[in-house]
């Protein structure tokens, strides 16, 4: 069977990402990634050598890109006749614009969390309701927050089903690098509910889900409490049993070290991960526990490569290449070395 064909949209934060996890797939070819600026992602691509080629994203910024000495193979409209699915990580709002190219060529993509629900045909989390993307022509990704905080609920919902959760999110502020950011000093906070529990609900519609948002002055991940009210009755060791058992959740104990959000930054330096890159989210163990009926718990969330997998499995269910999502979850997982 021929590989699919893969073009990426934007070259940044998730774009360099998303083709690093696509060149992994040995069912799946790069054709190539599309940008508009000799950026520092852009740049790096030179100094590898190339390891595949860079489109102009608009007409014109072709020039910029070789007065910086990067060759240019071509427009954004001759990436989309090579491909049979784009992955836009493009910035927000940059993605919709971009759809119009996609309908017009007649290439199916895949959007980040970042664009508007609009955009696409189906909200798309790939162990979750992974089926409902099955041959659609455009689907959207939840956001990093989203994506981790449906792996931990889904392992509970779907053993004893959980009736109603309150999420709170401490999210870090901004990516590594991220100087336009100035915020410091300061713990920022938003209205209820936040927009990641009510993604939840458009994804797991029968969870009665609220939850709150703080801003914090860090960079290396979120952490994300939860309390959850089980429709049946599970203890603290089932639900570890569960955690561990569920796809791209890595249970940590603190006892071993891992006792904040840099220290798993810190583990997959040591792994030397690409990047330092993980795709799981990180759940401890000794922060699960009881209140009440209620479970308790908090995961980390690596924000710049957590929605990685569910991209690839978004081209996946789009070009219909697993019919279900364990098989998959499992051929992606497998590639990625999860």
């Amino acid at each position: 069977m021929s590989k699919v064909k893969v073009g990426v949209a934007g070259y940044g934060v998730i774009g360099t990402r998303v083709a690093a996890g696509v060149v992994l797939q040995e069912d799946m070819e790069l054709v190539g990634v599309a940008d508009v600026a000799p950026t520092l992602p852009v740049r790096s691509l030179k100094e590898r050598g190339m390891p595949f080629p860079l489109f102009a994203a608009v007409p014109g910024s072709e020039t910029e890109l070789e007065e910086a000495g990067i060759p240019v193979a071509g427009s954004f409209e001759d990436l989309l006749g090579e491909v049979d699915i784009m992955l836009d990580a493009a910035p927000g709002g940059i993605g919709a614009r971009n759809k119009e190219h996609y309908v017009r060529a007649g290439v199916k993509a895949v959007f980040q969390g970042g664009e508007a629900a609009g955009v696409a045909d189906v909200f798309f989390h790939g162990t979750t309701n992974y089926e409902q993307g099955l041959g659609a022509d455009y689907l959207k990704l939840t956001s990093c927050n989203t994506t981790g905080l449906i792996r931990a609920v889904h392992a509970i919902h779907q053993t004893v089903g959980i009736a109603k959760a309150f999420v709170t999110i401490i999210r870090r502020v901004a990516d590594p690098g991220d100087t336009h950011r100035g915020l410091t000093n300061v713990l920022q906070v938003e209205a209820i509910p936040n927009h990641q529990v009510v993604d939840l609900m458009h994804i797991i519609p029968e969870i009665d889900a609220t939850g709150m948002l703080i801003h914090t002055p860090v960079t290396h991940g979120h952490i994300i409490t939860l309390s959850v009210t089980p429709k049946r009755e599970m203890s603290v060791a089932g639900a570890l049993e569960v955690f561990r058992a569920y796809p791209r959740i890595k249970v940590v104990r603190i006892a071993d070290g891992f006792n904040s959000n840099s220290s798993l930054f810190q583990w997959a330096r040591y792994l030397e991960n690409p990047r330092a890159d993980m795709y799981e989210i990180g759940l401890w163990e000794e922060m699960v526990g009881k209140s009440g009926d209620d479970l308790v718990f908090a995961i980390n969330i690596p924000q710049e490569s957590v929605t990685i997998p569910e991209t690839i499995d978004a081209v996946r269910a789009a070009m219909e290449m697993q019919v279900t999502s364990d098989t998959a979850v499992a051929a992606t997982d497998g590639y990625l070395g999860i």
